[in-house]
């Protein structure tokens, strides 16, 4: 029956990751994805470098799966999106082996019978299925990000200490635990969270290890897996490449040797001690001084993979982040230290107030013969500090007065951080994600606000959610329709729960260290990562391996259920049942919204279009990722518009990235700067102050660059000693000629050319990228289009009123509409000086791709906040060509957004936009059309008020009192509009919608 067993267990384990790797396949994207994805297929593809803390195991593997594109450029992402949905199936895989080796040790006690074997196999399955169709695992399985890959490392490491745990009695089992090391050094060239494994590891080695588990013991174990756990976090990952650092610093510094000599010296040195080591271990028969080392030096061997960053950073590839090119930029990367930390045990509040400010750790800059020490870290010391500093972030001051209901000037205290870390950060943030997975999900809007309507997690069972959220009897068709509206009654939460409770009563250490591995998997990332709120995307992702380790409890749970029965039908028709109601729900439930087989909007509507918008040779400045890292693997995977140079401009400020800008990339010439490198070195101006010398006229920014960048003692400030800005009032001359010459306004705008931009730099401080933007201003001379994405105001140092629509982008255009006057452009309306209609004309009827977002059942969030700049462009368009008289053209231009754009109205603001575009149906004679947009819209409005209205009803402090405004004023503008264009039977049904809704209000306020 042992070997029946074994065989089972392989052919029904492969089978389990067999069906979910084919899952994953046809539901994958065919390209790009947002967020990290872009950057990841570019940077494995040529092996360059991505952001901080850098994954090079997973680029190297990322790329052996590239080569499957035979060297179409097209298929890159395909194959490596196809390298996550297989990482994906061996960790079901591995899941499945890790559930049945559990069930088995807790049910062959009186033998390994045919039933049990049923009981056993049938867990494995259910179990890894589950995990395998749940939302978070399933989302990351189908893109090229690292969490596929992470969630296989934290697979395997929980697999091997099983296996171990099987095998310590036998001579050399300590090869698992080698492996294991081995396995945890490749793991951080992966992602770091699986290292939060380490303290399970250790206390399922202490409980197989010790001749009686005591209380004490327990704890000291723990203990002493933390210390391992910062022995590698700390001092493998960071403090071995310190020590490096200081070698070469003293080295060089000191002794005038080149660099890398003081490396090659620790190096050696390390080695030595190790073999020294080890040596003396073998010598003196010191067995655990043997593995410890031996394991030290397989952590080692898998954190080799960070040669792959110092190796690559000093090819200086296209994609170079942070440069990491020298022991102290290497040590900086894998630090993080681009990225504010977090508090953990002692901090401040967001209201306390600095009251010194001590210098900190050295920063370190490589010159041509040494490393020069060019700042420190700064060390502030506040007024007020807590214990467990929750709420600490200072820019999301309102969201905690918000949250935990404080008054404008009451000040927070240790209660307050555990009212923010019980009720958001891990209810949130934690436990919202967990009922995501095992109960159902409401939507996939962002619901880290916490309203009622959006990102929730639901059952389906509407007595219950509507007890919690609200307005469940009256959704509206939206609602019901939503592919991402997914409802799992609770079974496998049930399931799951009676798992743990029986894996309590039959194996209680077992059931110890799972609870353990899900607490350092899911809670205990919450309480180190300390996240602020309103992150830029739900971060449900990281805790994937709580999840995983969830699913082992749901497959024990069938096990509790097949042992309330004896026959071998009841047991077999228990399992079918279990199957049909978790993996085969989660299934059938998660499919359309998880299948992005036909998705190509990030590339095409995204990328692609960002690109098309530019002129050739144009510099396009870009802000957050995902305004640059899908336009990143368009140019740098598939080779589309490699002229145009894409400036991210969070990034300007970093020195090293500035260095990149001065040099060609792929065939976009280098940015414009003619400042001397040395002037805008780290540590060098890195941030100036503004002191005001009431300058009353606004000063050429040459002149201002000239004694920014002096070096001479009278351009110092008196109060700092370092450089300043003397006034925000800011000038650039433009030459007429230069202008008309490199075609940098339209020709009808010729005549409206300023001879000067003037315009109020809108900070107190510059940057080195402030410097950099304004010097690129000054040599540009209009050579080379510019052109901004929609970024904050106070990223475009004041220069926003020059700033012409052109759709997605802004363009830089030396035209005044303040000057100009609304007479000054014949035939053109207000709204159109700040727009071009010539190019918006151009990019929305010839330039742009539209794919086929039309035709997709299910637009993901993204997909769904960029249809609104297309309606509007759209929109814009359409109305300045009728202010225009091009009835025609304005014609062409609703009814190509009408062809290209989705059947559907996403959101109460789209609603808006519909409503524009049916009263420009209605000017250009599209009668019908317009209708057809009047009665969706007004379906769409009626019925997401009354769903609002429901809510309120139910929930008479959640009132969406927005949303309720902007619906009745969109549904009195469209009843007007029926008047005004004589639509009888549009009038008619928007009048009663409008009465019908209005008493329902009336009804609720009262």
């Amino acid at each position: 029956m042992e070997k029946t067993y074994n065989k089972l267990n392989n052919l029904i384990g492969w089978l389990c990751a067999f069906i979910a790797t084919l899952v994953y396949f046809l539901t994958k994207e065919p390209t790009v994805s947002f967020w990290d994805c872009g950057e990841f297929i570019a940077a494995a593809y040529k092996l360059e470098i991505v952001h901080q803390p850098g994954a090079p195991l997973f680029l190297l593997l990322q790329n052996v799966f590239s080569n499957l594109a035979l060297g179409d450029k097209t298929m890159l992402a395909y194959w490596m999106n196809t390298g996550s949905a297989v990482c994906s199936g061996l960790t079901v895989l591995l899941l499945f082996w890790t559930i049945t080796a559990l069930a088995k040790r807790s049910l062959t006690d009186k033998g390994l019978s045919e039933l049990t074997l049923v009981k056993i196999l049938g867990a494995g399955t259910v179990g890894a299925l589950a995990f395998a169709f749940s939302d978070s695992f399933w989302f990351s399985a189908v893109e090229s990000e690292v969490y596929a890959m992470s969630s296989l490392c934290t697979a395997t490491l929980f697999w091997l200490i099983l296996k171990w745990e099987n095998h310590a009695h036998e001579p050399r089992s300590e090869k698992w635990l080698v492996l294991i090391a081995f396995i945890i050094g490749l793991s951080i060239g992966v992602h770091l969270l699986n290292l939060l494994t380490i303290p399970v590891l250790a206390m399922v080695i202490y409980f197989k290890k010790a001749k009686q588990v005591t209380a004490k013991g327990i704890i000291k174990q723990l203990g002493i897996s933390f210390l391992l756990l910062g022995a590698i976090l700390w001092g493998v990952i960071q403090y071995l490449i310190k020590a490096a650092a200081h070698f070469d610093l003293f080295f060089v510094n000191t002794l005038g040797l080149g660099f890398g000599s003081g490396i090659s010296a620790f190096i050696v040195l390390l080695v030595a001690a190790i073999v020294l080591g080890i040596r003396y271990s073998i010598k003196h028969n010191k067995a655990q001084l043997n593995l410890v080392l031996l394991c030290f030096c397989f952590v080692l061997f898998g954190y080799s993979s960070f040669a792959m960053v110092f190796i690559r950073a000093n090819a200086n590839p296209s994609l170079n982040n942070n440069n990491p090119d020298n022991i102290f930029s290497l040590l900086e990367y894998v630090s993080r230290d681009q990225y504010v930390s977090s508090p953990l045990i002692i901090g401040k509040y967001f209201d306390s107030s600095p009251i010194a400010v001590e210098d900190g750790a050295p920063i370190y800059r490589k010159d041509a013969d040494k490393y020069t020490i060019v700042g420190h870290k700064p060390a502030y010391t506040y007024d007020r500090t807590t214990l467990f500093p929750r709420v600490h972030s200072q820019k999301d001051s309102d969201f905690y007065r918000y949250w935990l209901q404080l008054g404008e000037n009451e000040q927070p205290g240790f209660w307050s951080n555990l009212q923010f870390f019980t009720s958001y950060q891990a209810g949130v943030m934690f436990w919202r994600y967990f009922m995501w997975n095992f109960v159902g999900r409401q939507n996939d809007e962002s619901g880290q606000i916490g309203n009622l309507t959006d990102g929730n997690w639901l059952s389906g069972i509407k007595p219950i959610d509507n007890m919690r959220l609200g307005g469940q009897y009256d959704l509206p068709t939206s609602a019901k329709k939503d592919p991402s509206r997914n409802q799992f009654y609770f079974l496998p939460l049930m399931l799951g729960l009676i798992g743990l409770a029986w894996h309590y009563r039959n194996g209680r250490k077992d059931m110890g260290i799972v609870l353990l591995l899900f607490f350092f998997t899911g809670l205990a990332i919450v309480l180190y990562l300390n996240d602020t709120p309103i992150q830029p995307r739900e971060r449900d992702y990281a805790y994937v391996g709580s999840f995983y380790t969830f699913a082992i409890w749901i497959g024990l749970g069938l096990v509790a259920l097949t042992n309330l029965v004896k026959k071998k039908s009841l047991v077999l028709s228990t399992t079918l049942s279990c199957l049909l109601a978790v993996p085969c729900l989660l299934l059938y439930q998660g499919w359309d919204d998880h299948d992005r087989s036909e998705k190509y909007t990030t590339r095409d509507l995204y990328a692609r279009n960002y690109l098309a918008s530019c002129e050739p040779n144009a510099i396009l400045f870009t802000y957050g990722d995902n305004d640059t890292f899908p336009i990143w693997y368009a140019q740098e995977v598939e080779g589309i518009r490699p002229d145009v140079r894409v400036v991210n401009i969070g990034y300007l400020n970093a020195d090293w990235y500035l260095k990149q800008m001065r040099k060609k990339i792929n065939r976009s010439a280098p940015l414009p700067i003619g400042i001397e490198p040395a002037k805008l070195d780290k540590g060098v101006r890195d941030y100036l102050v503004y002191e005001d010398y009431d300058i009353d006229r606004p000063v050429e920014i040459k002149e201002l660059l000239d004694i920014m960048l002096s070096d001479h003692p009278d351009d110092k400030s008196d109060r700092t000693g370092e450089n300043f800005l003397p006034t925000k009032k800011m000038k650039l001359t433009v030459i007429k000629e230069e202008v008309i010459k490199n075609k940098a306004v339209p020709k009808a705008w010729q005549d409206f050319i300023t001879d000067s931009m003037e315009w109020d730099f809108n900070r107190d401080y510059i940057t080195r990228g402030d410097l950099a933007l304004l010097d690129l201003l000054k040599n540009n001379a209009w050579q080379r289009p510019i052109y901004f994405v929609k970024i904050p105001p106070s990223e475009t140092l004041g220069l926003d009123k020059y700033l012409i629509n052109e759709g997605l982008l802004h363009r830089l255009m030396p035209i005044d509409p303040d000057k100009t006057g609304q007479s000054a452009l014949a035939n053109v309306s207000t709204d159109t000086q700040r727009t071009n209609r010539w190019a918006l004309y151009d990019n929305l009827m010839n330039r742009f791709t539209w794919g086929n977002v039309g035709q997709l059942s299910y637009l993901d969030p993204i997909t769904r906040n960029i249809i609104p700049q297309y309606t509007n462009s759209f929109n814009i368009l359409s109305r300045e060509l009728l202010e225009a008289k091009q009835k025609d053209e304005a014609k062409k231009v609703v009814n190509r957004c009408l062809d290209v754009l989705p059947k559907q109205v996403l959101t109460m603001n789209q609603a808006v936009d519909y409503y524009f575009i049916s009263d420009t149906l209605y000017e250009v004679d599209e009668k019908n059309k317009a209708n057809e947009i009047m009665k969706r819209n007004g379906d769409y409005i009626a019925e997401q008020l009354h769903y609002n209205l429901a809510i309120a009803k139910d929930k008479p402090n959640a009132i969406d009192e927005r949303s309720i405004q902007l619906g009745m004023g969109v549904l009195n503008a469209m009843l007007a509009n029926s008047k005004k264009y004589k639509q009888a039977d549009m009038e008619k049904y928007l009048g009663n919608q409008y009465a019908m809704l209005e008493r329902k209000l009336t009804a609720i306020s009262q």
